[in-house]
């Protein structure tokens, strides 16, 4: 355990000053925002140089938030199915460019112009899946999905950007067709096993999975007062498996980062698949389009910056030229840490006296060496 702990202490110390500043802005930031509990990791070079937890968990049984503590990603589970697909397509199993139709033969005639890739970048023209009462037709999966496709395009495929969660229920769909085996085995075995994320699994909040923050909303209820104060309330979300691929993993802020960590330096991914899945779906008048493959483009250049924003309480942020990467997850909707994580990012400032590429060998080199043959 002592051996495995040194590289995070030897990154830690050497970014003390900007983990200082980055633990004065989280506290204010909790303070300010009412938040009850929360997870940061920051990665610096390849190396998490920043990991704690905050704040409650639970909090009518003052349940304190660990490392260990399990938060929902929600929607940016997206960025882990366009990791899958991209996988995919590396080994030859699928080509982004191809129709829908070409991994799944029982879609709608007026589907099957739609390419794998704007079912990622949410530029299908299809109709969501989901309403303002959750699952269209208010009943089963089986039931949404007799629903959503009787109905007709909302737009021509490409034409312009949709977000909804229609695209990623096919995408895991080709996903479990083109790998053989269902959507969070492939995740599990290409993608949790690799990067090492023992505490990640499925699930929302009517499952029993230990460990789990419980999910609070300072939203007024239906039956308040217009003129009430804001109170802390529980939320209760559902995501059953057929959404999986678009909001369904619950896991930590350390979890996450050895993910990115693991993404960054190649073991998901090669280099040119990585560099395609976080580049900008291109809209009819040239225009980059809000998505990549799986991933929100933030800022396309200078300084690239990628997410994955879920909930409004669970975000991570990649900054790739910087060589660093931002995990911030809560259990208050309305958080919205992708707002924040940019002030923590800036506490982490570029070494420009050497190349990010030599920094990330040097950090490799170093942690091989302590943990030894």
């Amino acid at each position: 355990m002592l051996i495995g702990a040194l590289p995070f202490a030897a990154a830690s110390a050497s970014q003390a000053p900007a983990n200082e500043q980055a633990r004065r802005l989280i506290r204010q930031i909790m303070q300010e925002l009412r938040i009850p509990g929360l997870q940061i990791t920051v990665v610096k070079d390849g190396q998490i140089v920043l990991s704690e937890a905050y704040g409650l968990a639970n909090v009518e049984n003052g349940v304190r938030a660990s490392r260990d503590t399990r938060f929902p990603l929600n929607s940016a589970t997206k960025a882990f199915t366009g990791v899958a697909i991209a996988q995919l397509a590396e080994q030859g199993r699928l080509d982004l460019d191809a129709s829908a139709s070409r991994y799944l033969d029982d879609l709608p005639a007026a589907w099957r112009e739609v390419r794998v890739r704007q079912l990622l970048a949410h530029t299908s023209g299809l109709p969501d899946i989901l309403d303002a009462n959750g699952l269209l037709g208010g009943g089963s999966e089986a039931q949404a999905w007799t629903a959503v496709t009787a109905r007709p395009l909302e737009a021509a495929p490409g034409q312009r950007f949709a977000y909804n969660q229609t695209n990623y229920v096919l995408l895991a769909r080709i996903i479990a067709q083109q790998s053989g085996m269902s959507y969070e085995r492939f995740l599990a075995t290409g993608q949790f096993s690799s990067a090492r994320m023992a505490r990640t699994t499925f699930g929302d909040s009517y499952d029993l999975v230990p460990d789990v923050a419980t999910m609070y909303s300072l939203a007024p209820r239906a039956t308040d007062a217009a003129d009430a104060p804001s109170r802390l309330s529980h939320w209760f979300y559902e995501i059953p498996p057929l959404l999986w691929a678009g909001g369904g993993i619950l896991t930590t802020a350390d979890d996450t980062a050895h993910w990115l960590v693991a993404l960054t330096e190649g073991r998901l991914l090669g280099d040119a698949a990585r560099a395609r899945m976080w580049s900008a779906e291109r809209l009819p008048d040239g225009r980059a389009g809000p998505w990549a493959g799986g991933w929100p483009v933030l800022r396309a250049s200078p300084d690239l910056q990628v997410a994955g924003i879920g909930g409004a309480r669970s975000a991570f942020v990649v900054y790739p030229e910087r060589g660093v990467a931002v995990v911030v997850l809560t259990n208050l909707v309305g958080a919205n840490p992708q707002q924040f994580i940019p002030r923590i990012a800036d506490c982490y400032a570029r070494d420009s006296s050497t190349p990010r590429h030599e920094r990330v060998a040097l950090a490799r080199q170093q942690r091989a060496a302590i943990a030894g043959p």
